[in-house]
């Protein structure tokens, strides 16, 4: 039997796990350990649940079947996948495919973004390495629920929509669970909802690039989500300029000119999709597309350390 300071009194449960490849902690209010624990459990039950469906390192994963099929035949898969992979293309249209799932074809072999990266490849042999990347050659068949890469040798990965996905499913989970505040956390890309236990809202730091334990800026994320992508995590230096490990998908080379772009939206699944293509497509073309998405906000560090953000954003 419970005691009563136990019912009355919520604190903040927390638990930390490997999910998706990456380091997730699912944070909620409650008032009752054991009951937390075991609502965070279910949580984290659902993330795999995703996992195993999107996963190219899951064998029997359908995305693995629609690569494994890729210029054969179409692939018959769940609605949710179906579904996703459906978005994931929308936002391909909106970003001119600056965000493309079917980057899974590129040749990681030219790429290791470590100290002993000291060239980069010619554009002719980056051009062939993105051969296969086009997301207009997915064919959705809405009726037959089936998914089909045009070409052989074509691979969707969901690296850059996947985890958003997940955390916004996780989150949807604990608040049918009946958790009215808490938050997801799928390595840096934040999904929360209510607020913490003393009413104040949730907030994020927005990392500093070149001091990562330091924060460039505060933002209050109740009810809201956030994802940045950085070049600061990994990179390379060729001639005194720093390169992102993220891939211009038309033209095989990694993009310059920001450090770091974060998305602040209702969504991790669209912060997630929305972080990459904006490094990609730089500052000016960058922001403006996100002045003309209703409801989403954007923060860009570039290079040289200015700020830039969108029109809707208030920083402190």
């Amino acid at each position: 039997m419970l005691k009563t300071d136990e019912i009355l009194i919520p604190q903040v449960y927390k638990k930390g796990m490997k999910l998706m490849g990456n380091h997730f902690e699912i944070s909620i209010v409650h008032h009752q350990e054991q009951e937390a624990y075991e609502y965070i459990a279910k949580a984290v039950a659902e993330i795999s649940r995703i996992e195993d469906l999107l996963s190219t390192f899951k064998a029997h994963s359908q995305t693995n079947l629609i690569n494994d099929f890729a210029g054969i035949k179409p692939v018959k898969v769940d609605k949710e996948v179906f579904d996703l992979i459906k978005r994931a293309l929308k936002i391909s249209e909106i970003t001119q495919g600056a965000f493309d799932i079917t980057y899974g074809s590129i040749d990681k072999s030219l790429w290791n973004f470590d100290v002993n990266m000291t060239a980069m490849p010619d554009a002719e042999t980056a051009k062939k390495t993105v051969a296969l990347i086009n997301y207009r050659n997915v064919v959705l068949d809405e009726a037959q629920q089936t998914v089909f890469l045009k070409q052989k040798g074509m691979r969707i990965g969901f690296g850059g929509i996947g985890k958003g996905y997940a955390a916004d499913k996780a989150k949807l989970v604990l608040q049918q669970l009946g958790i009215k505040s808490g938050i997801v956390n799928a390595s840096g890309d934040l999904v929360t909802w209510g607020t913490q236990i003393d009413g104040k809202p949730w907030t994020a730091a927005i990392a500093n690039p070149d001091q990562k334990l330091q924060a460039f800026s505060y933002l209050n994320i109740s009810n809201m989500a956030i994802a940045t992508s950085g070049n600061y995590e990994k990179f390379a230096v060729i001639k005194g300029k720093k390169y992102s490990h993220t891939i211009n998908p038309k033209t095989g080379l990694p993009v310059s000119g920001i450090k770091s772009v974060s998305i602040i939206c209702p969504q991790a699944e669209l912060a997630d999709a929305l972080a990459t293509p904006v490094m990609v497509m730089g500052v000016h073309v960058g922001l403006d597309l996100i002045n003309q998405l209703k409801g989403v906000a954007c923060i860009v560090i570039d290079d040289d350390n200015r700020l830039h953000t969108s029109k809707n954003i208030n920083i402190s």
